[in-house]
């Protein structure tokens, strides 16, 4: 028809329009921020109870004995670790040498989903424990034997981190930390992989020494929760516990989401 003309969209409708979506995606981001972390806590997890299974499975094949945290600790060494064996303290874990390996798909320690970007470095204040994908074995109880009562000497203690527990030494498998979220910081700002869950309390020939806290290395990531394997071979996540001390490099471990879950004292990893 002639003089019709076609009706547009005005100026005030397209920044309604721009408003509306705006609001929706400021009400949207934060739930699929949320959906994405939790699918990360998923995946750390299935990680964990991989490395659960790899230990147990060990055990069964070594008459009973978990896998070493560190066979050469006394020693100093730093060349053998749960998680693989180097040459050199200079030099990567080959995690192709560790005693998991047989236990692992494809020999190796996935690294934790979550983006905690660990620091790479050849330097040995970063690179000690580099090759554990951001998790930690409880070798105060279970990956050594430090916990025994008795130790006396060079040679005993030597003997205590090459040997470890036996399965029916744990007398709470559903209660005993095997393996844990875990990282260290000796900066304040940054993190580096850290292949241990440390107890609360430094455990010594059968006897716990209550008079310091251990440097914590469990790491809360997973939006204020660690994820804990337990020996019996199941996983959860447990949120962090308030602890206000600073750790051995001066640093304030709340702030870096590093301490322990409740209660703060040695039994989620003593064997009683």
């Amino acid at each position: 028809m002639i003089g019709e003309q076609k009706k547009g969209f005005t100026l005030v409708e397209l920044l309604v329009v721009i408003a509306v979506v705006a609001l929706l995606m400021a009400i949207l981001m934060p739930a699929l921020a949320s959906a994405r972390s939790g699918a990360r806590e998923l995946l750390c997890k299935s990680n964990v109870r991989q490395l659960l299974l790899a230990n147990i499975g060990y055990a069964t094949e070594n008459d009973g004995f978990y896998a070493a945290a560190a066979s050469d600790m006394w020693d100093g060494a730093g060349l053998h670790r749960w998680h693989g064996v180097r040459d050199s303290l200079s030099g990567p874990f080959d995690p192709l040498r560790g005693p998991l390996v047989g236990y692992l798909a494809e020999g190796r320690v996935k690294e934790c989903p979550e983006r905690v970007n660990f620091v790479r470095s050849d330097d040995w204040d970063t690179s000690f424990e580099q090759g554990c994908g951001g998790y930690g074995y409880n070798m105060a109880y279970i990956g050594s034997r430090t916990w025994q009562s008795g130790l006396g000497g060079a040679e005993a203690f030597r003997a205590a981190y090459a040997k470890t527990t036996r399965t029916t030494e744990v007398g709470r498998p559903g209660e005993t930390l095997m393996f844990a979220d875990t990282a260290m910081s000796n900066d304040g700002t940054s993190y580096i992989e850290y292949s241990f869950a440390e107890p609360p309390f430094a455990v010594y020939g059968g006897k716990v020494i209550s008079s310091f806290y251990m440097s914590p290395s469990i790491h809360f990531r997973h939006r204020g929760r660690a994820n804990v394997g337990w020996v019996a071979g199941h996983v959860g996540a447990r949120p962090m516990a308030r602890f206000e001390k600073t750790s051995v490099y001066g640093v304030d471990s709340s702030a870096m989401k590093l301490g322990w879950f409740e209660p703060i004292d040695n039994a989620a990893f003593d064997l009683e």
